[in-house]
Parts: structure tokens; sequence; C-alpha cells
């Protein structure tokens, strides 16, 4: 799993500025107080281009750091905001209360910390979809027209033909829609307005087992194990140990010589 931290504008920064004890802090001139804020309404006001981006470079700063302290929250991490803003009020004052070491074995344990919880979050997810997919196959499998394969999986004849059957060596035509148990749509052909062609071999296991199963302008359920999908992957769309419920319907075959729906 990728740090979240070891590269993150929060531990850069804070680095940064530590390491800036070292050197010297020019006494900082009293700028007008026309030319930082109005004193009525308080609004900045900004006399040159430079003006402008050392004011983007902390509104920036700060939506990133913002984001950089909110995150951790998510999963039982909770940053104290104020004291975040006491560290960099003491860096830049140039008397910061933590050494450059210590400051970055906080962040490496932060970061590991992090990570930690983000695994075990991902490992308790995973468990849980695992048994889910199992529960819903085997409901599944009790509905009536269901056949089980050797592999485990499951499907459906929901529209019956006597067309040609595909090998894993062809090329195939087909409409699609592909669901998480619960319902949720990931993938759907008919809603992208065409169908999908693809060799058989190039796709998940439960798909080029499966369609070779189908007849030319027939239409299956498939109800596929995540092992016969995508296994432990965890995708934005497809949580890891997910069982897929695709509805696909055969179209056509290419294997030098296209049979297609007549």
């Amino acid at each position: 799993m990728k740090s979240i931290f070891k590269v993150s504008l929060l531990a850069a920064t804070v680095m940064l500025a530590v390491g800036c004890q070292k050197e010297e802090a020019p006494k900082a001139e009293t700028a007008p107080a026309e030319q930082v804020q109005a004193e009525a309404g308080k609004t900045v006001h900004f006399k040159t281009e430079d003006d402008k981006a050392a004011y983007a470079i902390g509104v920036s700063f700060a939506n990133y750091l913002s984001t950089s302290i909110d995150k951790p929250s998510e999963i039982g991490i909770d940053l104290n905001k104020e004291l975040v803003l006491k560290g960099i009020e003491h860096v830049f004052a140039g008397n910061p209360e933590m050494s450059e070491e210590d400051t970055r074995a906080a962040l490496e344990s932060l970061d590991k910390r992090v990570s930690e919880k983000m695994q075990a979050q991902a490992a308790e997810k995973s468990a849980a979809a695992k048994k889910a997919g199992d529960d819903f196959r085997a409901n599944f499998e009790k509905q009536e027209g269901v056949t089980k394969t050797e592999s485990g999986l499951l499907y459906q004849v929901m529209s019956k033909a006597e067309g040609e059957s595909p090998k894993d060596t062809d090329t195939v035509e087909v409409h699609y829609k592909g669901t998480l148990i619960d319902g949720t749509q990931f993938d759907s052909s008919y809603d992208r307005g065409q169908p999908a062609t693809f060799p058989l071999n190039r796709v998940i296991p439960g798909w080029t087992e499966g369609v070779q199963l189908m007849q030319v302008g027939s239409k299956y359920k498939f109800v596929i194990p995540s092992e016969l999908a995508y296994g432990a992957q965890d995708t934005p769309t497809i949580p890891a140990n997910s069982t897929l419920v695709f509805e696909v319907e055969l179209l056509s075959i290419d294997n030098g010589t296209k049979t297609a729906v007549q």
C-alpha cells in the first residue's frame, strides 16, 4: 500500500520549515496597513503580482493542509489543527519546539499508523465482501434454472437460442450489464449505446468460461465468484473479493468467418 504522507506537502513543508531554522531569518519589514488589508472588512489588497503569488501559495497550502489533516480522521486518527498551526507559527518565528530529527520521526510514525489502519480496514472490507458474495451465490444457486459449473461459476439462461457457441480463441460481440450483488451497476454496454467486442481469452476467467456456454442470439445471467473475477484487487467501482453479476447477450462470433444473430 502506498504511503500517503511520505511525499505529502504537509511533511515536505514541515521538514523544509524546520530546516530553515538553521539559517538566520531576516527581520520582517512592516508594510503599510493599506498594502496588507483594509481596516474595514479586512480585505487583502494586492499591489503587485508577487503579492498575489504569495497569497495564492498560502491558499493552496491551506487547502492541501486541511485535506491532509482531515483525511486521517476518516480512519480514526485525529490531528489537532491548533497544534498544526502552532507548529507553522513557531517555525516561521524561528523557535520550533521539535528538532528536525524528532519531526521526521513523528511523521514517519504517523505514516506507519495510517498505513496499518488502512490495511486493517481494507482486510475487514475484503472479508465482508467475500462473505456477502458466498451468501449471495448460495441463495442464487437455489433458484430455478441455475446451473453451477465445476469452477464455481453460476449461470441462468434468460433467453435461449440455437446459434453457434464460441471457443476461447474467438472474438465475440456482446451487449452486457455488470452489477455488484447489491445491484450497484459498474458497467453497461447498453448505456454506452454500442456492443463490446473482445477476444474471449483476454477477459476475466468467469467470462471466458461462461460465454463459451452461450449460443449466438442467447442471453445469460452469470454470477461470478471473486476468484473467477478480480479476486483481491480493489478498484474504485469493484471492491476486493466481490462476487459479480452479469447479464450477457451474445450477438456474434468472429473466428475468421463471422457468425451473427440472424
